[in-house]
């Protein structure tokens, strides 16, 4: 038990650092009397990558200790890792490629509000799409949603199911716009499945990490690709 309530504790202060660095991206600027909307766009890319770097560096901080004891395991192991849990990524992709398909057909052709969002940012700075995307949001909602949930959350099939469906449901929410749009909760809650059960099951947040850094990675590289050749998807 008392161990239980310092890993807990460990998982409670790190949700609430990326609960609330949203809030506090802005205030400091505002803090110093600077207005963001006002800002060149190459200084608002390096201020948001440096914010992201500082809020990824203080969960970090946090599991230092369960992240040099995964990252040991992840270079004797990653092979064998690699190979046993590489299926599991498969099936979650094939699982968003055929509910997107579907709720593409039902939406008339339209995309999550999440992901136009980000199609949309990318056009405008696709280093920073980059940086976010494929190195800040997949150390984070790993540390996050998986590793942080999962020091709190002890039993294996509610912690997969939790993290998840949580997972899931943040990549909607902030985008719903009508009923339709929780189709989306299908192909978003995919991925954080397969990632929940590879962390309970590994008991390593590199493996999960590794295998959401390709997936981000294929991702924007099909956008990158897309921007040269000048096709809108």
């Amino acid at each position: 038990m008392k161990n239980y309530i310092k890993e807990a504790s460990k998982g409670i202060i790190c949700i609430l650092i990326y609960l609330f660095s949203s809030k506090f991206e802005l205030g400091l600027l505002e803090l110093l009397n600077i207005d963001y909307n006002n800002m060149p766009l190459s200084i608002k890319v390096t201020y948001l990558i440096i914010w992201e770097i500082i809020i990824v560096s203080c969960i970090a901080l946090v599991l230092n200790k369960k992240i040099e004891k995964d990252i040991k395991d992840m270079k004797k192991n990653h092979k064998i890792y690699f190979k046993k849990y590489f299926k599991f990524w498969l099936i979650a992709v094939g699982i968003m490629m055929m509910s997107n398909a579907i709720i593409g057909i039902l939406n008339n052709g339209s995309v999550a509000g999440n992901e136009e969002a980000l199609r949309d940012m990318f056009k405008i700075s696709p280093i920073y799409i980059f940086f976010s995307s494929v190195i800040y949001a997949p150390l984070c909602e790993e540390l996050i949603f998986r590793q942080s949930f999962r020091n709190l959350i002890p039993n294996k099939f509610f912690f997969i199911i939790v993290s998840g469906f949580v997972f899931g449901a943040l990549h909607v929410v902030g985008s719903y716009s009508s009923p339709v749009d929780l189709l989306y909760l299908i192909p978003y809650c995919a991925p954080g499945l397969a990632f929940a059960y590879i962390l309970a099951d590994s008991d390593n947040i590199f493996i999960s990490t590794g295998l959401h850094f390709m997936h981000n990675g294929i991702l924007i590289a099909l956008q990158f690709l897309f921007l040269i050749l000048g096709v809108n998807v």
